[in-house]
């Protein structure tokens, strides 16, 4: 894959945050390559309809190991994955797998809006 690719992937609780996050910062990500799962995908589809965004399958179906595949290929330059602490998922095991090989790759990664913030106005200077 060409140039820096972003994931972007958000809880069900989170998904409003993560559509006004790319809103916020849509020309910084418009020099990104940009993948997310299926739902958080077109959350940031609707909010800004210029980007390009490559959807995967959702979270709980797949969409967060074909991710986790994408990081350990050496894919993805940046993970933003607004979790939601509060309320529990059924497939918390890929979501740790996911943050686990972020680690492990040394992928930046941003769990949170202020942590995001900070990460994409660093990375595009």
């Amino acid at each position: 894959m060409a140039g820096k690719c972003i994931a972007l992937i958000a809880h069900d609780q989170k998904k409003d945050a993560m559509a006004e996050f790319a809103r916020r910062n849509q020309d910084a990500l418009s020099n990104w390559h940009i993948v997310a799962t299926g739902t958080t995908g077109g959350r940031v589809l609707d909010a800004c309809p210029g980007l390009t965004v490559t959807r995967m399958k959702s979270g709980p179906l797949g969409g967060d190991q074909q991710i986790g595949a994408m990081i350990a290929t050496g894919d993805i330059d940046l993970l933003v994955f607004f979790i939601d602490p509060l309320t529990p998922v059924p497939h918390d095991v890929d979501v740790k797998a996911l943050t686990r090989l972020a680690v492990l790759y040394d992928i930046p990664m941003a769990l949170n809006e202020a942590t995001a913030e900070r990460l994409i106005k660093t990375l595009n200077h």
